[in-house]
């Protein structure tokens, strides 16, 4: 009997917007309560979006490939089936205001027009600058890619939560940006080929503090021999764009440390078989590393942290993070929700359940969400070690390299023994502003030590 507002729902922790990938129905369908209405993209993962209320589909608020921020109004569903003519006007009217900043014009102020820094006429909307607003790792990327100063970006109208900067607000800009000095300066790029060659170069010289440099467009790459080109798709650019970020906010130290897992070789080989028999799943070495990491937290918890401005958040829960290779060879990084309450066999249900969901493209937003730590097994392609980016805001993450036998000075009490014994490299990467190397070192070193000691008499 009433219009009701279809909105961008929240997809997980620190995710503010999401892309419409594709409408599954169309303006006048029935939808059913919980029925899927659309697919959203997230820098995260892809989902679709179920309808809270069943009624009819009176309008679209926003087409395939808008990023819309968590919250916004996508469509407005009319419940029991009501003809709503006269009420859903109201909704472009709502839209076009939420979209103001990106399609107005309003006049710039005089301090607006003076400054080089201050954003084109075409774009302008605040009288002051947003100074102290927040702006996200993605925007700040882009920003610095097209050359915008913070005092440009400061100027900038948002459309996010609390007037943050979307991605869609800076592209936007960008866009009128690139526009705007097109059309002011058209003239004056014509006028030097009719100049003599004396008067072109003082022209160029006047004209040029006019265009400033980041709008200049590149010239084309140009490559040779022979070569494909390979366009990125959507999940390599995000995936690009968070190792770019994590790098610039945390300076990286990496600890390494040779753990002897001869005893866990020897137990996994014992069980593995069985396990398949009772399961119908494999038993890998994954879930007794995320035991060992799980452990080894309780007794470091300030390696379970995160870092917001000046603030560290110390978490309470433990969420381990798998690193998951896609067949499109992406990776995408679920991560399992209390870890440390779970006994070796139900990490190994965890472990193959979001492995398979991952590599089959059903993972959701809320197994993504909420990752306290990150595990990457390298030795899963046959590396030794290596060197892992942090996934923000985290402060840390493990790698854990192939096992290769190597001979080894084996202690006894009869004497020292050369022996063939199991041993496996850990890397160990931390956020160096707010882990210390004795602490990274020490936590690095305290899972190894679980991982020698491991219980050879339990069962599975």
């Amino acid at each position: 009997m009433a219009l009701v507002e279809m909105v961008m729902p929240k997809m997980g922790e620190s995710i503010m917007e999401g892309t419409v990938l594709k409408w599954l129905k169309s303006v006048g369908d029935t939808i059913e309560q919980d029925e899927s209405v659309l697919e959203v993209a997230t820098d995260k993962v892809d989902t679709e979006v179920p309808a809270l209320q069943g009624g009819v589909l009176k309008e679209i608020l926003v087409q395939e490939g808008d990023v819309v921020a968590v919250g916004a109004p996508i469509a407005i569903i009319a419940t029991d089936g009501e003809d709503t003519g006269e009420t859903s006007a109201a909704a472009p009217e709502a839209t076009a205001t939420a979209e103001a900043p990106a399609t107005t014009a309003p006049e710039a102020s005089p301090q607006q027009t003076a400054a080089a820094s201050a954003p084109s006429e075409a774009f302008a909307k605040l009288d002051q600058p947003a100074t102290g607003r927040f702006y996200s790792p993605l925007v700040l990327n882009i920003a610095r890619e097209e050359g915008i100063s913070m005092q440009e970006l400061e100027y900038i109208p948002g459309t996010g939560q609390e007037g943050r900067v979307s991605k869609k607000d800076i592209l936007a800009y960008v866009e009128s940006r690139k526009n705007a000095p097109q059309q002011a300066s058209a003239p004056q790029t014509q006028a030097p080929a009719q100049q003599t060659p004396q008067a072109a170069p003082a022209a160029a010289a006047q004209a040029q503090p006019q265009t400033s440099a980041p709008a200049a467009v590149k010239p084309a790459a140009s490559y040779g021999g022979n070569v494909e080109i390979i366009e990125m798709d959507r999940m390599r650019k995000m995936i690009a764009d968070r190792m770019v970020d994590s790098k610039r906010i945390s300076p990286h130290v990496t600890s390494f440390v040779e753990a002897d897992v001869t005893n866990i070789v020897n137990w996994r080989n014992k069980w593995k078989n069985d396990y398949k028999k009772r399961e119908g799943e494999n038993l890998t070495f994954t879930p007794i590393f995320i035991d060992a990491i799980a452990k080894a937290i309780k007794d470091f918890p300030m390696i379970n942290v995160s870092v917001d401005g000046g603030t560290i958040i110390r978490h309470k829960d433990i969420n381990i993070g798998m690193a998951v290779a896609l067949p499109s060879g992406n990776l995408i990084v679920p991560n399992i929700k209390n870890a440390d309450q779970l006994n070796l066999n139900g990490l190994t249900k965890k472990v193959n359940d979001l492995a398979s969901r991952g590599r089959n493209n059903k993972l959701t937003p809320d197994d993504l969400a909420g990752g306290t730590y990150t595990v990457s097994n390298v030795g899963s392609f046959g590396n030794v070690m290596g060197t892992p980016i942090i996934m923000q805001p985290q402060v840390a993450i493990m790698a854990v390299g192939a096992i290769k036998k190597k001979p080894a000075v084996i202690e006894t009490p009869e004497g020292d023994l050369i022996g063939i014994r199991h041993f496996m490299y850990l890397s160990h990467s931390y956020d160096h502003r707010v882990v210390d190397g004795s602490l990274g070192g020490m936590f690095v070193r305290r899972v190894a030590d679980y991982l020698e000691n491991f219980d050879v008499t339990q069962t599975i």
